[in-house]
């Protein structure tokens, strides 16, 4: 059972998406005009912020241009725990049509919360605040990314990204030589799900669907009854088809004297 190999890049994708967010990210300085110096756009690279605190303290050259190495931005996946508030039953499937029109089914997915880690390193504070107003409107505390979970099925699903703390540090040490940096941490968590091996399915598709409406809870004394039913038009559609429906509603009474009927195509 565990033999069986899948990959569906559910956590690839989760660490793609959740940089995606922040590779945009601009700062500007001004002179005392109003008007616009400059303007740099804020690299994003994946990787632990010790390693590059460690390259900034090695940097041979402290005069240069800061801005070729500050401001800078840097993520990494940092923890991933099983998320038991969205537990869902382990023994249900749902199915999906595939690319070659084939009917496919999964077991429904596991919860997890995958922990990240966003670091901000500036050498002047002003940039810092540039950076995290840009960030900070668009958490209240949840911001929805949408992922292409499991492809080969067209499953794509919401998977929030919430903020849950900022910190703020200041690791300057030494002489007036001794290069600067501000740093602002962000911890996020992504709640995603994780999907097992997808199977083919035996099961035919569903092509009718059939409703009744009774007038009384029991069905036995009830006086009047209403069915509504759904089917594809025409019947023999597919599910790769743009089709639409044909619906039918039917009353009846106890007498049995009338049936009235209504069908509208939609």
């Amino acid at each position: 059972m565990l033999g069986t190999y899948f990959y569906h890049e559910i956590l690839r994708k989760t660490i793609i998406a959740f940089g995606t967010l922040f590779n945009d990210v601009h700062i500007q300085h001004d002179d005392r005009q109003g008007g616009t110096i400059s303007e740099t756009k804020v690299p994003l690279i994946y990787g632990p912020k010790q390693k590059f605190l460690a390259k900034l303290q090695q940097q041979e050259e402290l005069t240069k241009a800061t801005a070729i190495t500050l401001p800078r931005m840097s993520f990494e996946m940092t923890s991933m725990n099983y998320d038991s508030s969205r537990k869902s039953s382990i023994t249900r499937t749902f199915k999906a049509v595939d690319a070659d029109n084939k009917a496919k089914k999964v077991y429904l997915p596991v919860p997890y919360n995958v922990g990240f880690e966003l670091n901000v390193m500036t050498k002047l504070n002003d940039d810092a605040l540039q950076i995290v107003e840009q960030i900070l409107p668009f958490f209240q505390p949840a911001f929805n990314v949408t992922i292409d979970l499991v492809s080969s099925i067209g499953e794509k699903r919401d998977i929030p990204v919430v903020l849950e703390n900022i910190s703020f540090t200041d690791e300057y040490e030494g002489d007036f030589s001794t290069r600067r940096v501000l740093m602002y941490t962000f911890q996020f968590v992504a709640k995603t799900y994780l999907f097992g091996p997808v199977a083919e399915s035996t099961d035919g598709l569903i092509k009718k669907v059939q409703v009744d409406y009774y007038a009384d809870t029991n069905v036995q004394q009830a006086k009047r009854e209403m069915r509504y039913t759904v089917t594809p038009d025409p019947i023999t559609a597919g599910p790769e088809d743009d089709f639409g429906f044909s619906e039918t509603t039917t009353m009846f009474d106890d007498s049995k004297k009338y049936s009235p009927t209504r069908q509208e195509d939609v």
